[in-house]
């Protein structure tokens, strides 16, 4: 409880780590005593805050003592180890030490049975995770999982959700996961609608993301993305503005998406001079150029 305390200050912290705590914490992580556990998990949550107690969890090999416990009994422990997890998985070294740990089935499989507020954590390790490695994720089964999680009463969960399924869905074979289950589309496109800006933003970037291939394309414009998007194109956030562009270029690239576009071409010319993004506007100058060529 003492070392909580002073593990806050960066220089308790490398201190720490000079005089062998981390290795002392690795042996409490094994402890009968549950409170033991649950204040060796804080401690290196709250070091994991910090860049060295990152790369102390990687020169220590923290990982999977720490991962051991997402099946500890006692909900606090749980939810001190995912929140470490999460936290070095937020730098790239980190992330690729969760990866190489094979941590992403595990995490996945706990996406099922977690309580909401571990959800979350796990969905945020995640995310990070698959900017690595997002084929681990598709082979263990995350696409249903997060299709589910689409309808969750939680705006946090199914805006993660939707940022999650955006990141499994950059390699092709994500792309076409997305496609074969047909609920993940519609599901998408209803989102669009939510009442929460982030939930709208995530649910249109991955659309853009899905609609690269022809298949999601066809999908998505049968799903009636289109004026979904469209009325997200005028939205007060630029990233919405930016991802619901790019989706309706890539569903301009289709015939049927260009011969709807064309009659509703205008909603998009006023974001041609975005006065807050320079980069909403660049996307709006090359989606008004795919919609209105001609061979």
């Amino acid at each position: 409880m003492t070392l909580c305390d002073l593990v806050h200050d960066p220089e308790k912290v490398y201190e720490a780590i000079g005089v062998g705590c981390v290795d002392s914490l690795k042996k409490l992580l094994k402890d009968h005593d549950s409170t033991v556990r649950h204040k060796a998990t804080e401690v290196l949550y709250i070091m994991a805050t910090h860049n060295v107690g990152r790369n102390a969890f990687l020169d220590f090999k923290v990982i999977l003592p720490v991962a051991n416990l997402f099946d500890d009994e006692v909900e606090i422990v749980r939810k001190n180890a995912h929140q470490a997890i999460k936290m070095l998985s937020e730098i790239p070294s980190g992330a690729i030490g969760v990866v190489e740990a094979k941590l992403i089935p595990k995490l996945v499989k706990k996406l099922e049975s977690e309580l909401d507020e571990i959800k979350e954590l796990i969905l945020d390790t995640l995310h990070f995770c698959m900017r690595v490695d997002a084929q681990t994720a598709l082979q263990s089964g995350i696409m249903p999982v997060l299709t589910d999680l689409l309808n969750h009463d939680l705006p946090i969960i199914r805006s993660s959700a939707a940022r999650d399924l955006m990141d499994v869905s950059v390699p092709l074979a994500g792309k076409e996961a997305a496609c074969k289950d047909e609920r993940i589309v519609p599901l998408l496109v209803s989102l669009l609608a939510d009442i929460e800006d982030e939930v709208k933003t995530n649910a249109a970037g991955a659309l853009m993301t899905i609609s690269i291939t022809t298949q999601g394309k066809y999908a998505s414009i049968k799903s009636g993305a289109i004026r979904s998007l469209l009325n997200l194109v005028n939205s007060p956030t630029s990233e919405t503005r930016l991802y619901a562009i790019k989706a309706l270029t890539m569903l301009s690239e289709a015939p049927e998406g260009r011969k709807t576009l064309m009659e509703l071409v205008d909603d998009i010319k006023d974001r041609e001079h975005d006065p807050d993004s320079a980069t909403v506007a660049k996307a709006a100058q090359i989606a008004l150029k795919v919609i209105t060529w001609k061979p």
